[in-house]
């Protein structure tokens, strides 16, 4: 699918206090190993975990609370129609508390967050948002970046504003991207879906 704008940007949208809230309740939370489809953390192989960590490494906690949706909710709708992509979403899935720990180079190889068919509920996942809760500055490595091709045309751009605490960038969920490996320091990022009927 061509676009004219492949992802939207909000640099520093979110209040710093913000980032910090979400950080400290994502700390009370149980933490997971994060996966990719296809893979059971309870149930895997040291094969299947080898091939895991290759792809992905890092460990999640899932959020569902009205105080963050009340502050994304808005810059979705934003980005949504500033883009020009004026998609139709009604239903936002668990917020994803992602954090990538330097000590070990953990990171996402490239991915699209849209599945091959819609889920039970008849829906697809149509944008992307990733936040950063932490600046740059705190960690090492650990680019976001997106390709406005496939992973074997490469046309890849690194979204500097991601590395701005509180910056909020939004994107079509069939766009690749990934966030390169951590080498230094903890990368904190909050990460949500936004789901609506398929395309025609």
């Amino acid at each position: 699918m061509q676009l004219n704008n492949y992802y939207w940007c909000f640099q520093g949208a979110l209040p710093s206090r913000i980032c910090d809230d979400i950080i400290e309740y994502g700390k009370q939370l149980k933490e997971e190993t994060g996966v990719t489809s296809g893979y059971d953390p309870s149930n895997m192989t040291p094969n299947e975990q080898k091939k895991l960590e290759e792809k992905r490494k890092s460990n999640v906690v899932w959020m569902e609370a009205l105080w963050i949706y009340r502050e994304l909710h808005p810059l979705v709708h934003e980005a949504n129609t500033n883009a020009g992509w004026n998609y139709h979403w009604d239903w936002s899935e668990s917020c994803q508390f992602t954090k990538y720990d330097g000590s070990k180079k953990q990171h996402y190889d490239w991915h699209t967050d849209s599945g091959v068919k819609p889920n039970p509920n008849g829906k697809i996942r149509k944008l992307s948002m990733t936040i950063a809760l932490v600046d740059g500055s705190e960690y090492e490595g650990g680019d976001f970046e997106v390709n406005f091709n496939t992973p074997e045309k490469e046309d890849i751009h690194v979204i500097k504003a991601a590395r701005i605490k509180g910056s909020v960038t939004i994107f079509p969920s069939f766009v690749w991207h990934r966030v390169k490996p951590v080498t230094a320091g903890t990368r904190y990022s909050l990460v949500n879906w936004h789901q609506g009927p398929p395309f025609v």
